[in-house]
């Protein structure tokens, strides 16, 4: 008889704004053809009570159910503030604080009316439900980590309130996922987690999912512009500024050079101002966040894609890359760089060797043509499938 696993998150496909949605989909999508998933997502605007069920293509099904909050990805206090503002009569909470803590008591009844045999929570913003499931049921917990705090910050300004959280489900929980070596290691040092309590489950990618598209950037490749990607939240954490400042050396030497962004955040205006005032703002396009078939004939049109990242747990972004056969520069501090040795690898501060690679590749073809083909063999052993047969071990330990 098949596990039954009652999920926390708070994004999934096609309501996403990051890595944390892609993550998700992937893998209960994959975890669907053994395992039945319950999936409970908070949503920023009111919706029907009840499930929704959906089924994946002959493969299983997962339920959604929906809790009415103001919960949303990536959401910090001032912009949860900025939203409770316009429910002033509402029965949410009155701080980012208080709603974490009402989707949490939330948790407990929805477990309460589930018979599930596991409970697995994504992030810190649903970990106080998982929190208070395993309470009302007593049944075992999972904690998976896919960015800490000290990722998120880069580990200066760390928000107390949230290293707290992350500390009280990780203490709590029976078993903790987290995405990569690099973000056990941060477990182990920042939060003081023993080692033995941790899983590495890499991130993966569904190969299915891609196919050949028409090009979205075929004026600027016919132009004779080679094409340098930048795809994810513009933040901090994802180094754009660094990437600006690599553009910068890249065209003093190739100006036939355009450097395509994709993504938002909370930086892109200051990423903006940064290409004006090095003089580059003709050479920087701002393609705005893409998904699905849109970003992968992006991906396609690119000579290279980097992912210049300070903190990275994982990083999906440059496996997509590799599985449209566009070759990647990542950072060494990425989880994502444990498994792909056929890519090229900088220290996200080093702004010259960043140049030196971009270069290199865009000037020599059979250099690029290796970290293509081998890459993509790469990715190949990095599926969900794979992910999910190791959670679904897991689980099974818990329970027997």
């Amino acid at each position: 008889m098949a596990l039954k696993v009652l999920m926390f998150g708070w994004e999934f496909p096609p309501h996403n704004s990051g890595g944390l949605g892609t993550a998700c989909f992937g893998l209960t999508r994959a975890l669907s053809r053994d395992t039945e998933i319950i999936f409970v997502l908070p949503k920023k605007v009111p919706v029907n009570s009840g499930f929704t069920k959906m089924v994946f293509a002959d493969i299983g099904s997962i339920k959604i159910q929906h809790i009415d909050s103001l919960l949303y990805p990536y959401v910090v206090g001032e912009k949860y503030n900025d939203e409770y503002q316009t429910h002033q009569d509402s029965v949410y909470g009155c701080s980012l604080m208080e709603e974490v803590k009402r989707y949490a008591k939330k948790a407990g009844a929805i477990a309460l009316s589930e018979n599930c045999d596991v409970i697995h929570a994504h992030d810190w913003l649903a970990y106080l439900a998982g929190i208070e499931a395993k309470k009302a049921t007593g049944k075992p917990l999972v904690v998976h980590v896919h960015a800490t705090e000290f990722d998120r910050t880069g580990g200066n300004g760390v928000n107390e309130e949230v290293y707290a959280i992350e500390r009280a489900g990780l203490a709590a929980s029976d078993a903790v996922i987290a995405v990569s070596q690099w973000t056990k290691d941060i477990l182990v040092s920042k939060y003081g987690v023993v080692p033995e309590k941790i899983t590495v489950v890499h991130n993966g990618i569904d190969l299915e999912d891609i196919k050949k598209l028409p090009s979205r950037l075929k004026e600027l490749k016919d132009a004779g512009n080679k094409i340098v990607l930048f795809v994810g939240r513009i933040t901090m954490q994802k180094g754009p500024d660094y990437f600006i400042r690599a553009a910068k050396r890249v065209l003093e030497y190739r100006p036939k050079t355009m450097f395509v962004v994709s993504g938002s955040g909370d930086m892109e205006y200051q990423m903006i101002r940064q290409a004006a005032s090095e003089g580059i703002s003709d050479k920087i396009f701002f393609a705005g966040f893409l998904r699905g078939d849109e970003l992968n004939s992006v991906y396609q049109s690119a000579d290279l894609y980097i992912m210049p990242s300070i903190s990275e747990p994982f990083g999906i972004t440059p496996l997509e890359s590799l599985a449209n056969g566009t070759p990647v520069l990542i950072s060494n501090q990425s989880g994502v760089s444990e498994v792909l040795n056929h890519a090229l690898k900088v220290d996200f501060w080093d702004i010259d060797d960043i140049a030196d690679k971009i270069i290199s590749t865009l000037d020599h073809s059979s250099l690029s043509e290796n970290l293509r083909i081998n890459g993509y063999q790469e990715v190949k052993k990095n599926s969900w499938s794979v992910a999910a047969g190791k959670c679904a071990a897991l689980y099974g330990k818990l329970c027997h």
